[in-house]
């Protein structure tokens, strides 16, 4: 038996402001500091023995996870930040109000890009130009993305890095976003691509599933601060 936990960063700027972030790169509030710190200390009663943590590149997520093996009194614990961890890309929505763009768009249309599984938001004229991202084929860095699409890119992360680790009975912690998050899930939980639409991450939650050595899934809970 193994685990695998997944955290949803704290509340960040954009959160708080009910903005699109994607890949901005914003800060936690204090709120959303004090978000991390309460899960992480809820987690560190249950005594699971971690032996890594996985995060994104951006900042609101990295600060998480300081702030999450801070309480876990794991400092020393090797962490991975590799982009494809990275919140699902919004596109031109970035940085608009939620509300505004339900006025300017309509109810319909933007709970299909928000909730949607393959649904793609308006594409940016062309993707950032971000030393995070300068030794990937241009081609790997989105203008937009669906769910569908942030999905892809993630997956060979964790096959190749986090489920090898589970297989080998090593607890494994990944500490990243809301949508990039849903879209773990729905691998892990062989979520349909319609019943993906229900499924949310609070900001501090943790998700934790049970694993046998054949990688069946056997057990899940949430842990809310």
């Amino acid at each position: 038996m193994t685990q695998l936990v997944l955290i949803r960063h704290g509340e960040s700027t954009a959160n708080r402001d009910n903005v699109y972030t994607g890949w901005s790169d914003v800060p936690l509030t204090t709120t959303g500091c004090q978000e991390a710190k309460a899960i992480g200390a809820k987690l560190a009663t249950l005594g699971i023995d971690f032996k890594a943590c996985h995060t994104s590149v951006l900042q609101r997520a990295i600060m998480t996870s300081y702030l999450v093996l801070e309480q876990l009194h794991l400092n020393d614990l090797p962490l991975f930040k590799t982009w494809r961890l990275n919140e699902r890309h919004y596109g031109a929505l970035r940085g608009l109000n939620k509300d505004i763009t339900r006025e300017i768009f309509g109810k319909r249309q933007v709970a299909r890009w928000r909730r949607g599984y393959a649904s793609v938001p308006p594409l940016l004229e062309k993707a950032d130009n971000d030393r995070r991202y300068a030794n990937l084929d241009p081609r790997a860095i989105p203008r937009g993305e669906s769910l569908k699409m942030a999905s892809a890119r993630l997956q060979p992360y964790y096959q190749a890095n986090i489920v090898p680790r589970l297989k080998q009975g090593e607890a494994q912690l990944v500490v990243a976003h809301g949508s990039s998050l849903r879209a773990l899930i729905k691998y892990v939980e062989a979520i349909s691509d319609t019943d993906i639409d229900g499924v949310e991450v609070q900001n501090g939650e943790a998700i934790i599933y049970d694993f046998a050595k054949d990688m069946t899934l056997s057990d899940k809970q949430r842990l809310y601060d």
